[in-house]
């Protein structure tokens, strides 16, 4: 493999050279997937076990424009390309009909556990993407570099919202399937949080404890995937600081 020749060729591409414009369009589609594929998993999810509200509603459809929030999906990874650091962002809840599903409480675990694992099958494809991007970047560099920031950027949006989706908080995913999986009386308790949830969520946030919960899961990710990928962590890492630069 020759990974180490053909680097070059992506960092002499380096993102210091790139303006806003052309940031947004490396992370434009990344991010759009990431977010529109996980609520889509979701409704799929809820289809399968009794609820077909989301594909009523038109939701189970990989259009973006079905999927877009305003703020979530556009303004806040917006900002936070701009201003430098991690992004992430939301798109409009798929929503669920809890008593169409045919075991409402394990359902409802199984249909949250479906976005975070499309976004782990996602960073899977998006790292065999940069691996192919790096390989083509020596030669084909008008093709190959493009698609080595894409992949880089793929994995590691879709790492940030596996990570987040995680976390043991209603009302994120890993809220609901700590939810699903408690007794009874344990889970009703542990549910009552849910109101609290994003107040909770935004004062880690501010308190900068978010990143360094988050950090470690990502960074795992990232280097699990490089090494599934066959490509270097370090090669990974070194294209991740020139977008996020």
């Amino acid at each position: 493999m020759a990974l180490y020749h053909e680097t070059p060729a992506v960092s002499q591409a380096g993102m210091d050279e790139l303006n806003l414009a052309q940031k947004i369009a490396v992370w434009a589609i990344p991010v759009l997937f990431a977010i529109t594929v996980h609520e889509v998993a979701h409704g799929w999810v809820a289809k399968l076990l009794g609820d077909p509200t989301a594909m009523m509603l038109g939701r189970l459809t990989l259009n973006p424009v079905k999927h877009v929030d305003p703020i979530g999906t556009i303004l806040l990874p917006g900002l936070m390309l701009y201003f430098g650091g991690i992004i992430f962002g939301w798109a409009k809840p798929v929503p669920v009909t809890w008593e169409n599903l045919h075991k409402p409480k394990r359902d409802m675990a199984l249909v949250a556990l479906a976005g975070p694992g499309a976004n782990l099958v996602m960073a899977v494809l998006w790292a065999f993407t940069a691996k192919l991007g790096i390989a083509l970047s020596g030669t084909i560099g008008w093709l190959g570099v493009p698609l080595a920031y894409m992949g880089v950027a793929g994995i590691f949006i879709n790492a940030i919202l596996l990570a987040l989706n995680l976390l043991p908080l209603p009302p994120l995913d890993g809220g609901r399937i700590v939810t699903g999986v408690l007794p009874g009386p344990l889970a009703y308790k542990f549910a009552r949080i849910e109101p609290f949830g994003l107040i909770i969520l935004v004062g880690l946030l501010l308190m900068g404890w978010l990143g360094k919960i988050l950090w470690p899961v990502i960074s795992f990710l990232h280097s699990g995937l490089a090494y599934l990928a066959g490509l270097s962590p370090d090669i990974l890492r070194s294209v991740l600081f020139a977008l996020l630069g």
